[in-house]
């Protein structure tokens, strides 16, 4: 109990934390306007055509914070606060996510390979609750290995992850200033601290793979 309390307990938690943190954040910063009064919409087209970056469609959706960068069908998808709102929130999404359409761009190995690695992990993360229910009820050495693998991708996607995010942020944050998008001072640190909320997501995310990792690793070879 106190394994599992360690290895996937513990992450979940620290999950739900990050989780509270990036709503916290983009709750407080979404009510601070931009003096540039500039939108997340507009923001995201002039920073792409800044880059020369021509074949993205910058459209609405209606998940919250369910912002991305789709290369597939090259387009940058906004949420109704961040694409509608000139605030310091909005801008720092929306340069993020452009952030990742400039990696595909410039062909950025880190996001390559997790667009390579994709349809694994969705196959993965698909089969894992049968594989590792199956596993637990018969008690199967080689299906508890099998969620091995399947939890063993999760944390490679994951780790390659932390690089794509962690360096779209880094560009946001550059671009904003560059761009006169956003003023030094509040503005500009109220944009870091919705990015930075952000990563910590994917941190966590990785966090709580590994874990899960070992601990079934752990479980399989108990099994045995």
């Amino acid at each position: 109990m106190m394994v599992w309390i360690f290895l996937v307990g513990v992450p979940m938690l620290i999950g739900l934390w990050a989780q509270s943190q990036v709503s916290s954040a983009f709750k407080k910063w979404k009510q601070v306007p931009v003096a540039s009064n500039t939108t997340g919409a507009i923001a995201a087209r002039d920073i792409l055509a800044a880059a020369n970056i021509r074949d993205v469609e910058v459209v609405p959706i209606r998940d919250m914070l369910g912002d991305h960068y789709d290369p597939i069908h090259k387009r940058l998808c906004l949420s109704p606060d961040v694409y509608n709102t000139p605030s310091v929130a909005a801008v720092g999404i929306a340069a993020h996510e452009c952030g990742h359409a400039i990696q595909h761009a410039s062909a950025y190995a880190p996001l390559k390979w997790r667009m390579t690695i994709v349809p694994v992990t969705q196959f993965a993360s698909q089969m894992l609750p049968f594989i590792f229910l199956a596993g637990f009820i018969f008690h199967a050495f080689h299906l508890m290995m099998l969620a091995v693998v399947c939890f063993f991708v999760l944390v490679v996607f994951n780790l390659i992850t932390l690089p794509v995010e962690f360096d779209a942020s880094r560009r946001a944050k550059v671009i904003l200033r560059q761009m006169g998008m956003v003023r030094e001072g509040p503005e500009a640190d109220g944009v870091n601290s919705v990015l930075n909320a952000a990563a910590l997501t994917y941190v966590a995310a990785f966090v709580a793979a590994l874990g899960q990792l070992i601990y079934f690793l752990l479980a399989a070879t108990r099994s045995r």
